[in-house]
């Protein structure tokens, strides 16, 4: 029986984390590699993960960077063969790469909508596809976590953000777990979900703006935004032996807002 150390231990282990080059990207690729995890990390942005990059190895963390726009298949294909090159197989896949855009529902731009269902959507489905089929499924293991939102398990209030297109892809993301999880079981491959609520990013910078830091730390029970810690335990939980028996689940860590 091992303990609990080597069941969160990701030692030996390869993972690519999609949208790491900052903020909580950045923040699960460090976990995964202080467990131990090899990392293929990427952007859109050479330059920022040159930053990234350069950072997680002065952690001592093995970590290699690929640019690419993962809602085009071409690219999303490529990037996923570079990953499989570079590390010889995929055993944890976090699809974190997202974009938002606010807009009263009925003025939403079309290409608005367009632009954040193909990056938190269609990426996902392109990227996990490609894993699945080029390394999980044939190795009959893999553990993929997807992020969606607390943003994707209810409406927003009125008179706060209008973000109907964010709120409908995550939403996706949630329902996506779940099915996956109900096909690829059988493959020993988990399938779940981390649903972040309000964390300081650069995706949130407007909100946090417009609605102030400590009035949004107001609505959550325990009266504080997340940190950059408070997704490593979460990432790590899904990503090792220790959360070998959980999937298809979804995770709020949002200080307790979700739940009132």
């Amino acid at each position: 029986m091992r303990t609990t150390q080597q069941l969160f231990s990701l030692q030996g282990k390869t993972a690519i984390v999609t949208g790491s080059s900052r903020g909580l990207g950045l923040q699960m690729a460090q976990a995964l590699g202080e467990q131990g995890a090899r990392l293929v990390i990427s952007s859109r942005k050479q330059d920022e993960l040159d930053l990234a990059i350069a950072q997680l190895k002065q952690q001592g963390i093995d970590a290699h960077a690929i640019a690419a726009d993962l809602s085009d298949e071409a690219q999303a294909h490529a990037f996923v063969e570079q990953a499989i090159a570079h590390l010889g197989h995929v055993d944890i896949l976090v699809n974190n790469a997202g974009a938002t855009w606010g807009a009263p529902a009925e003025d939403h731009p079309v290409e608005a909508w367009d632009k954040v269902m193909d990056l938190n959507v269609r990426s996902i489905f392109l990227v996990t596809q490609a894993v699945g089929k080029l390394s999980m499924i044939p190795r009959r293991y893999g553990r993929i976590i997807s992020i969606s939102s607390i943003a994707g398990l209810a409406g927003n209030p009125p008179g706060t953000m209008q973000t109907i297109a964010y709120n409908t892809s995550k939403g996706a993301v949630v329902n996506f777990t779940r099915a996956l999880a109900g096909e690829w079981g059988r493959y020993g491959i988990t399938v779940n979900s981390i649903a972040p609520g309000f964390f300081p990013s650069k995706m949130t910078k407007g909100v946090f703006a417009a609605f102030g830091a400590e009035n949004l730390a107001k609505d959550a029970p325990l009266n504080r935004l997340g940190d950059d810690e408070d997704l490593k335990g979460a990432v790590v939980l899904f990503a090792s032996d220790a959360g070998k028996h959980i999937t298809g689940q979804t995770l709020a860590v949002d200080g307790g807002v979700s739940a009132v």
